[in-house]
């Protein structure tokens, strides 16, 4: 993926949200951001990326990528930094609304992520993200919520994406092949 690839994933994480808001009959929207944003206040949903770390098992591997016009038939990135991104999902805070009807949608949403738990598509260009639901103890739920002090704490459910590859701008130019292989051993006149 490109330099754009958090935008992407977010991008397709808030479209499959919104496919789920009209599966649940809801008209509302999905937001994207911070939890505390005055813009949030009419969102059914929130989506709130609070995390975003170094895929460690990933990181010393190289990213192929198929092609779509070969050849080469896959094309190879050095250098890529695989990422895992770490989503809230939050019911909303529509002013005339209260939790409840929220929490049918909330339903609908992990359902949605749940059946089919890949983002494969152009927005993600059409590279394979896995979507898992992410439990987080109490403790781990007190401590991203703390980091809106001005929210008040509604119903939330954490999802991990990954992998999501920042590749160079370049991909790896391929090595020469050998021709001839030549070996000198002793003192040459």
């Amino acid at each position: 993926m490109s330099a754009e690839a958090i935008y992407s994933v977010t991008r397709a994480m808030r479209l499959r949200l919104e496919a789920a808001l009209k599966a649940g009959g809801d008209t509302g929207t999905v937001y994207v951001g911070p939890l505390d944003s005055n813009d949030a206040t009419s969102a059914s949903l929130i989506l709130c990326l609070y995390r975003l770390v170094p895929n460690a098992a990933l990181r010393n591997r190289e990213h192929r990528v198929t092609a779509t016009n070969p050849p080469p038939a896959v094309i190879v990135y050095r250098d890529s930094l695989p990422l895992d991104l770490y989503y809230l999902v939050t019911v909303g805070t529509r002013p005339t609304v209260g939790e409840e009807p929220l929490l049918r949608v909330l339903g609908f949403a992990i359902r949605e992520l749940q059946s089919d738990p890949n983002l494969v598509s152009s927005t993600v260009s059409h590279e394979s993200i896995n979507v898992s639901l992410e439990p987080l103890t109490t403790e781990e739920v007190s401590r991203v919520w703390a980091l809106f002090p001005t929210a008040n704490y509604r119903t939330s459910v954490a999802y991990l994406a990954t992998p999501v590859w920042i590749d160079p701008a370049q991909p790896s130019v391929p090595a020469k092949p050998v021709i001839q292989d030549t070996l000198l051993a002793g003192h040459h006149a």
